[in-house]
């Protein structure tokens, strides 16, 4: 089990095009820690907070059962991952530089990642 700086340290260190990454409590909208750069990691924090709630409401709305593992924003030159921690209010923020990146390596890193996690 690693701690939040380590698992961000450990983000930034092992995942290909990784540039910014935090963890974040989406009860309140807090980042627990954030770690990188060229992304104000607390706004995004905040503004993310509310895609993961909003999902949520929807997922309830249309009677889908079940969680959300992650969600995926694809920008022109950035991918912007929310992994949800199951059984907690938190998700693992990360941003890849699209040019560098391996998506599906990059996810199940942070899967790993966020397992080894402890809070």
């Amino acid at each position: 089990m690693t701690n939040v700086k380590d698992t961000l340290d450990a983000a930034l260190r092992t995942i290909d095009g990784a540039i910014a990454t935090a963890l974040v409590d989406y009860s309140s909208g807090m980042a627990l820690g954030t770690l990188g750069s060229g992304v104000n990691l607390e706004i995004a924090a905040a503004g993310n907070t509310e895609v993961v709630r909003a999902k949520m409401r929807t997922m309830e709305m249309l009677g889908i059962t079940g969680s959300i593992e992650d969600i995926l924003i694809t920008l022109d030159k950035q991918y912007h991952i929310l992994f949800i921690l199951p059984s907690q209010k938190l998700f693992m923020y990360l941003v890849l530089n699209k040019d560098q990146a391996n998506l599906a390596m990059a996810r199940f890193k942070l899967r790993a990642l966020a397992d080894n996690l402890t809070v």
